[in-house]
């Protein structure tokens, strides 16, 4: 007889998994698919960072909470470590921005970040090139690994008696999926294959206003140096790339296009195991498979993070590319797709990580059927 299950879930991220193993614990019969034994998604090539203090909206503010609560308890949870700690966020302002305007620009969130002086900032991080800022603003920000904690989520999902296939998916359907060994069927099937949602929805003849980006880091051994915080631009270029990107929705129904120019945010953080992420390049590529020169990317990453951190520049690293999803307004898509009630997505998270656990619990109840206004909210309707 034909296995059948009440929920597929289509991408081994942080965000399929924690939505797998959320809707198991509901009580629903789940089926894990992803395309690689060793994803190389955005969960991998992650910075870990949990920006709790982000919320600047009622709803943005509130999961920010739920997040806070759920990380304090989700390593027992899951009975492992997910290196969950917190630390210094440092956002630089470049020597030749205005202080005072950036300042204001961060006044509206829920903890805005506070600024300190050049030399306080060296202070707190020695590694800091002080004369290539104007001051900088700082604010605790949570860290996890996040390929550790997707792992975490995996492995509770199993032990609570979901199942994992390893083996894309080739085509959905309105009662499963058909992967490259068989046809699997569901009553519920939802997308969290982040930057390739968009390619996997279109392939079924769905629409759905949600992009991608080609971004880039450099990802190094373990070293002895030490970055205490994690830096990032205070001006973060990457969500007015976003907006400006989806203008136009007509230019994403073919690859080849690029419909804005790449930016880079020069970011730093250094994981509990002494290896480092440098980044972050973004690119608009409108293919999903488009390829990317990763030397002169390289070159670039390397020269705007050592301009704030010069004594990184040079440590050797291995260049990785991945897709990160989005969406038309910051805000995830999240629910039934229009006309097609046994898909729904989960995808397109400007700020995975943090708000993704209370989230991927939140639509587990709604699918069990307890209302969720929230969840209504966020609906590709």
């Amino acid at each position: 007889m034909m296995k059948t299950y009440d929920w597929i879930v289509v991408g081994g991220g942080i965000t399929g998994a924690a939505l797998a193993y959320e809707l198991a614990k509901t009580g629903f019969k789940v089926l894990l698919l992803e395309q690689d034994a060793t994803p190389q998604n955005a969960t991998r090539y992650s910075y870990g960072g949990l920006a709790y203090w982000s919320g600047n909206t009622p709803l943005t503010s509130l999961l920010c909470q739920e997040a806070i609560a759920r990380y304090q308890i989700l390593p027992q949870e899951l009975d492992a470590d997910i290196e969950f700690r917190e630390l210094d966020l440092l956002l630089t302002i470049d020597a030749d921005s205005d202080t005072e305007a950036t300042v204001a620009s961060y006044a509206n969130f829920a903890i805005p970040p506070r600024l300190l002086s050049v030399q306080a900032a060296g202070e707190l991080e020695p590694l800091l090139n002080q004369a290539a800022i104007s001051g900088v603003l700082t604010v605790k920000h949570g860290h996890i690994h996040p390929q550790k904690t997707a792992q975490a989520y995996i492995q509770a999902l199993l032990r609570i008696g979901g199942e994992l296939q390893i083996s894309p998916v080739l085509q959905i359907l309105t009662n499963g999926v058909k992967t490259n060994t068989a046809t699997f069927h569901s009553a519920n099937v939802v997308i969290c294959a982040g930057g390739l949602s968009r390619q996997l929805l279109t392939s079924a003849g769905i629409t759905l206003k949600i992009y991608f980006t080609h971004a880039e880091i450099i990802e190094t051994p373990p070293i002895d140096l030490q970055l205490r915080t994690l830096v990032m631009p205070a001006h973060l270029q990457r969500f007015q790339l976003e907006a400006a990107s989806t203008q136009v929705d007509q230019v994403w129904h073919e690859p080849g296009n690029e419909p804005v120019p790449p930016i880079l945010d020069a970011g730093a953080i250094q994981f509990q195991d002494g290896s480092l992420r440098l980044g972050q390049i973004s690119r608009t590529l409108t293919d999903p498979h488009a390829k990317v020169n990763s030397e002169t990317s390289e070159k670039w990453l390397r020269a705007s993070v050592g301009k704030v951190l010069p004594a990184l520049e040079n440590i050797p690293g291995t260049w990785h590319h991945c897709l990160v999803a989005f969406s038309g307004d910051r805000l995830p898509l999240i629910g039934a797709i229009p006309g097609y009630e046994s898909i729904h997505v989960f995808a397109g998270f400007s700020n995975p990580l943090v708000i993704i656990p209370p989230l991927a619990q939140r639509f587990a109840g709604f699918a069990a059927g307890k209302e969720d206004a929230i969840i209504a909210q966020l609906s590709p309707n």
